[in-house]
């Protein structure tokens, strides 16, 4: 039986990688569309509304799928699902005026919120307080201030999870800052500004996980895409500072893998990536699974 609602947050907790499926723009948010990714052989779906389009209707719709079309073969009502935000975190005014993005996403009973262009340490702060509710008091105080989210989205989000209302209040806070909280916040550092402030930006308390863009990057460096491995110079030290900064802060690195790299990748610490079914595998047998897929 799951230990939690969240099967990322669960797989995490037992030192295990986590496969994501999705793409920046395109998911199928329909019904059919959550259905037919109900038994996904991945243990997270990412859903990109930063490019893709921002569908509360049919996120309603898709999530009500997963739910039909479960539980997991893991057991777990639905795959973790996280969200890209169509805001950027340049600037706290940004995040601020831009926070009922995030009302209305986690009101659609998703497991995670992830931030794009995560540049400044201000903006990520708001992020993080706009994201939990007010009674939630783990971290306020030592570098963030008490939350903002609003009353009456559990209404909608509790069914999602199988939970009641009042349940969902106490569960739907950020993890690993509430060991008990079920919701995973994520940046994405992808340009020179947000690696020049990376050391300061992971200290904020509050997000989960992390990643890289690393054709951002590149334009941010003057490259029109991104340069192949071996990258240049720039490039890659910006990578390794922010990989370096994520993993000094406790904050999960996530990476795309190949079936050559991934169980270096793993050693190295990343254990979030994407992917397909046969690095899934790899990884999950190197690692010594015992979660059903």
């Amino acid at each position: 039986m799951p230990k939690r609602i969240n099967k990322a947050i669960e797989l995490l907790e037992q030192g295990q990688p986590v496969f994501t499926v999705g793409t920046h723009s395109g998911t199928d948010l329909t019904y059919e569309g959550g259905k037919k990714l109900a038994k996904t052989w991945a243990d997270c779906i990412n859903i990109g509304m930063e490019h893709g389009a921002f569908d509360m209707t049919g996120l309603d719709n898709f999530m009500r799928g997963l739910v039909d079309g479960g539980p997991t073969n893991s057991g777990h009502r639905t795959p973790a699902v996280n969200v890209e935000l169509p805001m950027n975190g340049m600037s706290e005014a940004e995040v601020r005026m831009n926070a009922w993005q995030i009302r209305q996403v986690l009101a659609r009973g998703v497991h995670g919120l992830f931030l794009c262009h995560a540049e400044s340490p201000d903006a990520i702060r708001a992020f993080v307080e706009c994201a939990r509710y007010p009674f939630q008091t783990a971290g306020v105080g030592k570098g963030i201030n008490q939350g903002l989210r609003g009353n009456g989205g559990q209404g909608s989000a509790a069914p999602v999870w199988g939970i009641s209302s009042d349940e969902y209040l106490d569960r739907a806070d950020v993890w690993p800052l509430n060991p008990d909280g079920e919701i995973m916040l994520g940046l994405k550092f992808e340009n020179k500004r947000a690696a020049s402030n990376v050391e300061a930006t992971t200290q904020v308390p509050g997000i989960g996980y992390a990643e890289w863009g690393h054709v951002d990057m590149a334009m941010s460096f003057g490259y029109k895409s991104a340069p192949r491995e071996p990258r240049p110079p720039e490039i890659q030290e910006a990578r390794d500072r922010i990989v370096e900064a994520c993993l000094d802060a406790g904050i999960y690195f996530q990476e795309p893998s190949t079936l050559e790299s991934i169980t270096d990748k793993i050693d190295e610490g990343i254990l979030i990536s994407g992917g397909n079914e046969e690095i899934a595998t790899k990884a999950r047998k190197y690692k010594n699974r015992t979660m059903p897929v």
